[in-house]
């Protein structure tokens, strides 16, 4: 009976892990369509904003070590790595985006030499494919 019960208990313990490690595509499939339900940018909103501290859609700077989300605010930035960034722009509320789909984009202007300005490189890259797949644009900010 004690053997019985072990291997029952194994058992149920293998079935519990293999189903913790499937991708739960539910939501990000939800998270994708919260996205797509934003409306599309609407450059008539924001193409006269010149001071982007009253950027109200979101604001990102590319850093050497990810890419940062600005909040105005409270003057925060929270750095995500560039695979993060979709997941954390679908779970900004819809009151986020009244611009539509678009985010403004700046690179950082304090590098530490070569290698930071690699990755910058790289990070503008990755960030700027996830956002044209994202259907997100782009409004590139000069750096300050």
């Amino acid at each position: 009976m004690r053997t019985v019960c072990t291997l029952l208990a194994m058992a149920l313990l293998a079935g519990c892990n293999r189903a913790a490690k499937q991708p739960d595509t539910t939501t990000q499939t939800t998270l994708a369509d919260r996205l797509q339900a934003i409306a599309p940018a609407d450059p008539a909103k924001y193409r006269r904003t010149t001071n982007m501290k009253h950027w109200r859609n979101p604001y990102l700077v590319v850093r050497a070590d990810g890419v940062a989300l600005v909040d105005f605010s409270n003057n925060e930035e929270r750095i995500f790595k560039a695979d993060e960034l979709p997941d954390a722009l679908a779970k900004l509320p819809a009151s986020a985006w009244p611009y539509g789909r678009v985010v403004a984009v700046q690179e950082n202007s304090v590098q530490g030499g070569t290698q930071d300005a690699v990755l910058i490189r790289r990070n503008r890259g990755i960030l700027a494919g996830t956002l044209e797949s994202m259907h997100v644009l782009i409004n590139w900010v000069p750096s300050a």
